[in-house]
């Protein structure tokens, strides 16, 4: 499914840039997204710098694991970064600070045809944790503030489902930077629920 999601984005890339304009940038800059350990994330995405060198011809195509979502907002906004995958909470961090540091090139298309998130909640099969009722008074363990699934979707929907608001059903609720540390809080113990 990756591999798929990065060849149609650099078939999209190729549709918005002229080869011409491509062989003028020496250097292709692209932001990993943190949360989740560096080398996983360099092996990922490396398929997409090999590609992209390949397809346009750029010099040089580097990656930016940030270490948090954070990181690559960050170089978006600064300039300092061409290209990054980003949910639609990262999206609008952007955007709503510089709308011309990010243009959306490329939407993920489920299965069944829709575009939404899902969020979902991990906890323990130990815990007795079974739904969003049986995790009132429990700690609650968010990825990043600005992931959608892990951050944005569960502080909106859950009040929505318990007619409380997250700091008020939950004992406590804490980030633990990005989703892979949200379920290691987990399984340390740092928390009972995680939303991912």
């Amino acid at each position: 499914m990756f591999r798929k999601m990065v060849f149609g984005a650099v078939s999209l890339l190729a549709m918005a840039a002229s080869a011409a304009h491509a062989a003028d940038i020496k250097e292709f800059r692209v932001g990993i997204l943190g949360g989740e350990n560096e080398t996983d994330r360099l092996r990922n995405y490396q398929c997409l710098a090999d590609h992209l060198k390949s397809e346009f011809g750029f010099e040089k195509v580097s990656l930016f694991p940030a270490a948090d979502y954070d990181g690559v907002i960050q170089g978006l906004l600064g300039g300092t970064l061409d290209f990054a995958e980003l949910g639609a909470s990262g999206y609008a961090s952007v955007y709503l600070k510089d709308p011309k540091a990010v243009t959306p090139i490329l939407t993920t298309k489920q299965t069944d045809g829709s575009t939404g998130y899902y969020s979902v909640g991990l906890a323990l099969k130990t815990s007795g944790i079974t739904d969003i009722k049986s995790a009132k008074g429990k700690k609650l363990g968010y990825a990043d503030p600005d992931s959608t699934s892990g951050y944005l979707i569960p502080l909106t929907q859950i009040p929505k489902d318990t007619g409380a608001s997250n700091e008020t059903y939950f004992a406590s609720t804490q980030f633990n930077g990005g989703h892979e540390n949200n379920i290691l809080a987990v399984r340390d113990g740092k928390v009972d629920v995680a939303v991912d």
